[in-house]
């Protein structure tokens, strides 16, 4: 059987985490996604290590990210997402982080987006909760300059973190951990640093330990940058 053909190496250095010894899934997602054009979706199959090369693998479906035999991740084309909600205003987005969950009932403090241990801009701080007028969570997210590409706009790895967590609380964290296993990703405009964003996050369905949630980032004035469709699996604790 013929080997399959490595396009490249990702590593996923230890600020970009989520738990405290594996990546941050969106991140780590982001990462891999760069990789292919369009739509893309992204299954997370096992936790991303930190620090130490990932090799991302051509397949018929589209890609793999593999770390000696195991399977981190994989990336195929998405179908359409479905359109987001209208977002709250940004004034109303900035009220979400007075009604996010208190420090001690979460379990990953230090997460690269979410984690309240963390100094902006060492992390994120993307504090999404309850806001009045939408059913969902919301923040103010203003990417860091250090967060930029090459030609000055924030580097989509950065988009999908930005995208990741506040998904999880839409769907509830403080009643047991929950790690994402799938997100598939619409990323229409990159924005400049500095600008502040909304970024929104609210639930789809729920059957189980399984969770479905959906995340936009949207300027200041309301115009869509990117979304997101999310499957999370509530952990055994």
């Amino acid at each position: 059987m013929q080997k399959p053909e490595t396009l490249a190496d990702i590593t996923i250095a230890r600020r970009f985490n989520g738990p405290p010894t594996t990546g941050n899934g969106g991140y780590s997602a982001g990462l891999l996604a760069q990789h292919m054009s369009g739509l893309v979706s992204v299954e997370l199959r096992a936790p991303p290590p930190l620090d130490v090369p990932i090799a991302i693998v051509k397949t018929e479906a589209g890609l793999e990210a593999r770390s000696g035999d195991a399977l981190i991740m994989r990336a195929y084309e998405s179908e359409p997402l479905s359109l987001p909600p209208a977002p709250p205003t940004l004034e109303a987005a900035k009220t979400g982080a007075a009604h996010f969950p208190k420090k001690d009932e979460l379990e990953f403090v230090d997460c690269f987006v979410c984690g309240p241990a963390r100094d902006y801009p060492d992390g994120l701080c993307i504090f999404a909760g309850p806001v009045d007028g939408f059913e969902g969570v919301a923040d103010v997210w203003t990417p860091d300059v250090g967060l930029a590409a090459d030609d000055g706009l924030v580097a989509p790895e950065f988009i999908w973190a930005a995208l990741d967590c506040p998904g999880a609380y839409a769907v509830g964290m403080t009643e047991g951990p929950v790690v994402l296993a799938r997100m598939s990703v619409s990323l229409i405009k990159r924005p400049q640093p500095g600008e502040p964003l909304i970024v929104t996050g609210w639930k789809t369905f729920e059957d189980g330990r399984k969770h479905g949630a959906g995340t936009a980032l949207y300027t200041r004035d309301g115009e869509l940058l990117a979304h997101s469709e999310q499957l999370w699996i509530r952990l055994k604790i």
